[in-house]
């Protein structure tokens, strides 16, 4: 009998723009995926093959988001377990136990527990950071088309000093992250 474990990541807690996207893996010991460790380790093309391989490949895999809005209402924090409470309930399954990366866990109808550097050392973590990380980028790239002055496509939403220049010289738009400091302090209205 296989023990059906998630791996939980999320991607997008740092930038001042864009959803908050946390994944749910569970993957197959009999399909093993050669390459996975952290998304931040990966070169873009790496995180793109390696993704279509888990979607491929997993037992189970999904995605769940919290959007601008819920980020500026409950936080950074409480956004992100939101993200991942909604990746789990998305699976379709419920996992045995989930594996969470980082020092929190959010509820869930499974037992859990928070790993600091779990993306690093856990397959099915690795798995959730690089699903979590190349959707996230996606939808950067078409928030981008919508807000071509940030340079989201670039930046991914981060405040780089590009994003920062144009963020004092446009103000913020409807992608940005009203409670975030730095677009906060802009002076031009939303």
């Amino acid at each position: 009998m296989i023990l059906l474990v998630a791996g939980i990541d999320e991607a997008g807690r740092g930038p001042l723009a864009g959803p908050v996207v946390a994944a749910a893996v569970i993957l197959d010991p009999q399909r093993p995926i050669v390459g996975l460790r952290d998304s931040k380790l990966l070169a873009a093309s790496q995180r793109t093959r390696l993704a279509a391989e888990i979607r491929a490949n997993a037992l189970a895999w999904a995605i769940g988001a919290a959007d601008v809005a819920e980020i500026d209402e409950l936080n950074i924090l409480q956004a992100t377990l939101v993200a991942m409470r909604r990746a789990v309930a998305a699976l379709g399954m419920v996992p045995a136990e989930a594996l969470i990366d980082g020092n929190r866990c959010p509820q869930l109808p499974c037992p859990a527990r928070a790993i600091v550097g779990g993306d690093r050392d856990i397959a099915s973590i690795s798995a959730a950071s690089i699903l979590a990380k190349t959707t996230r980028d996606l939808q950067l790239i078409e928030i981008d088309r919508l807000y071509p002055r940030y340079g989201f496509a670039r930046n991914k939403g981060y405040g780089t000093p590009e994003h920062l220049a144009a963020l004092a010289r446009h103000g913020p738009c409807p992608a940005h992250r009203k409670s975030f400091s730095p677009v906060r302090q802009t002076a031009l209205p939303f």
